[in-house]
């Protein structure tokens, strides 16, 4: 089982990015998937979450409303759109798959910074 995240990188606040999380080696039409990440000495936490079948949706308060997530069991990836991001924002953001198992990738960095 493998999941990769990319999509990360540096962004002005206010700014937009679009991160991906592509799975292998799992029957992701099963399997829930979330957004976590984790700053700099502070524990990770949930972003965002949605159902195997993409109609549920689920969101941290601090990001409602600016961040999107959603899922093509076609193409075995999960997004996580992005916007109008904050310094605070700042993290390496965790793609997690969940169904009777676990699974997180490695992870991808995003900075918000000016």
């Amino acid at each position: 089982v493998q999941l990769v995240e990319s999509g990360g990188g540096l962004v002005q606040p206010g700014g937009s990015l679009r991160l991906s999380c592509a799975a292998s080696g799992v029957t992701f039409s099963r399997y829930y998937m979330s957004w976590y990440r984790q700053a700099p000495g502070k524990e990770r936490e949930l972003v965002a979450g949605i159902t195997s079948d993409g109609g549920g949706k689920n969101y941290a308060m601090s990001v409602k409303g600016r961040f999107t997530i959603s899922k093509d069991n076609a193409k075995n990836a999960v997004y996580l759109e992005m916007n109008s991001l904050k310094p605070e924002d700042t993290a390496m953001y965790y793609c997690r798959a969940s169904w009777i198992m676990e699974y997180w990738g490695k992870g991808t960095l995003v900075t918000v910074s000016s």
